[in-house]
């Protein structure tokens, strides 16, 4: 069905090339033979062909071996009962049609037989070889927490035990390692200068079904807040109508001339044409600093930030400016704290240059150097401002603040703290046992939460003890407690438990 399917948008593609190509031929007497349309198709024909033949070399295939404690495996059809209808119900397969899940999880195949105990999961998806000497670039969420890489190449030579040199979990970008020489090496291109409308072809193993060539367009690019109504400077998917399906994760999309344009990385409603890709001048970077270091460095200031437009009271405050980005909180040891900016600052530029969204900040601010000086054009109290600072290198407390989803339920309490409903994608991003509970997302300084040692990432159980589920039910049970005698929480920390008692003694 899905073939066929492909073989009609093919068809209606090179028909609608045809007649745009050559309007003028298709008279009652015109032969195809003769008038020059059938060699058109049949150059189009050998121009993806010599893509088959020659970009598919530097394609590999990445079997995953993981080991999977105490959960369930995902079943292969999960989400797709094969008529073409979500089985879930849901727009966004995120997980396969499992409860929560990364939006990455069910873009690479994964089999294995279903049992509660510990077991091995083999995971399939795919890479591009980006040097000869063994470098892959692919997903990070294909490797990650792999305990085995296993990378075949199109001319059948195995690689056991490869090796991941670096992972980003930001841009879902890693490289991994094999021990070869002179391996057929990737075209890269320049995603700068793609286009909407331009022919778009994926290569990869969707379903185990190694080197499948699909082709569509270019649908879109720029694209950000798939999963979200946020945006981030690490998101700037190319769009595409080509078909990808789990396990063309980490492999290529090219042009019509084999360059590689983007990296294959995820999917929004299986069947229904729509893909992402990371651009190849993204991924290029980061892979080269995840080869070089090891890592990627990241220039950051240490704020947390909104849209003007997500902020009503300071929007009626600010009545003159439609645009800007509020500082809406300033981490603690960061060069913001160091500086004379201040919570609900509007930010309206960047060494003279207009930001109007926090991904248009994110993106000056990424493009500068750790320790690079910068001034900001601020709106306070309806005057401008300037505001200068040094950029430092991005460390994992502000990677934690960055990475929490505020379209999640969040509750602010007078004790100084944040927390958000516990859900699998943030136990992922915390790194703590997935259980019922709340996680602290933001500790306030000097506030009793503070001054009783309370951190990101500890997850509140129970109020009094009495369990709590939401972010809801920890508002509820706080808001019953006598402020006098102080709130009695239980918390997981560091894989133990353990308990505090916050007083407002103000």
């Amino acid at each position: 069905m899905k073939t066929l399917e492909l073989q009609r948008r093919l068809g209606v593609a090179v028909l609608a090339f045809l007649l745009i190509a050559c309007p003028g031929s298709w008279g009652k007497d015109a032969s195809p033979s003769t008038d020059g349309n059938l060699e058109i198709a049949r150059k189009l024909e050998s121009a993806f062909e010599k893509v088959a033949d020659q970009a598919s070399e530097s394609v590999v295939v990445i079997t995953v071996t993981q080991r999977i404690v105490g959960q369930a495996d995902a079943d292969d059809d999960n989400g797709d009962n094969g008529d073409g209808n979500d089985n879930n119900n849901n727009n966004n397969d995120r997980g396969g049609g499992q409860n929560g899940g990364s939006p990455f999880e069910y873009f690479f195949h994964r089999h294995g037989t279903t049992a509660p105990q510990p077991h091995d999961v083999d995971s399939e998806g795919s890479g591009v070889i980006i040097r000869k000497d063994g470098y892959i670039l692919t997903n990070n969420h294909v490797v990650d927490h792999a305990t085995k890489i296993t990378v075949r190449l199109q001319d059948g030579r195995v690689f056991e035990n490869a090796r991941i040199v670096g992972q980003d979990e930001m841009t879902d970008v890693a490289v991994v390692k094999v021990d070869g020489k002179d391996l057929p090496v990737a075209q890269l291109g320049d995603s700068s200068k793609i286009r909407v409308g331009q022919w778009a072809i994926a290569i990869g193993a969707p379903f185990e079904l190694d080197y499948t060539f699909t082709v569509g367009f270019v649908s879109a690019k720029g694209r950000s807040a798939i999963w979200s109504s946020s945006s981030s400077a690490y998101e700037d998917y190319i769009q595409t109508d080509a078909a990808i399906n789990p396990g063309n994760s980490g492999g290529p999309l090219c042009d019509i001339e084999g360059h590689v344009i983007g990296i294959n990385t995820l999917i929004r409603g299986m069947n229904r044409g729509i893909g992402f890709a990371i651009p190849i001048n993204m991924a290029r970077d980061i892979a080269d600093q995840l080869i070089g270091k090891g890592k990627v460095v990241r220039a950051a200031i240490g704020i947390t930030i909104e849209p003007l437009s997500d902020n009503k009271e300071l929007q009626e405050r600010s009545k003159d400016l439609r645009d800007g980005v509020v500082v809406k909180r300033i981490g603690p040891n960061t060069p913001a704290a160091s500086s004379e900016l201040e919570p609900a600052d509007i930010i309206v530029g960047v060494d003279g240059v207009p930001v109007k969204s926090p991904k248009e900040l994110q993106t000056q601010i990424l493009h500068k150097q750790v320790g690079d000086k910068v001034v900001l054009d601020v709106i306070r109290d309806g005057k401008p401002i300037k505001v200068a600072l040094k950029t430092a290198e991005m460390t994992a407390d502000w990677l934690v603040a960055a990475r929490v989803n505020p379209g999640e339920s969040q509750v602010e309490t007078t004790l100084g703290l944040t927390v958000q409903t516990l859900t699998k994608d943030l136990a992922k991003q915390f790194d703590v046992p997935e259980t019922r509970g709340v996680v602290v997302t933001d500790v306030v300084d000097g506030s009793p939460a503070a001054e009783n040692g309370l951190q990101h990432g500890d997850v509140i159980t129970e109020v009094e003890r009495t369990p709590v589920a939401t972010a809801e039910d920890f508002k509820a049970a706080v808001a019953k407690t006598d402020d006098k005698k102080g709130v009695l929480l239980y918390l997981k920390r560091d894989g133990g438990s353990t308990f505090t008692v916050l007083k407002d003694n103000k």
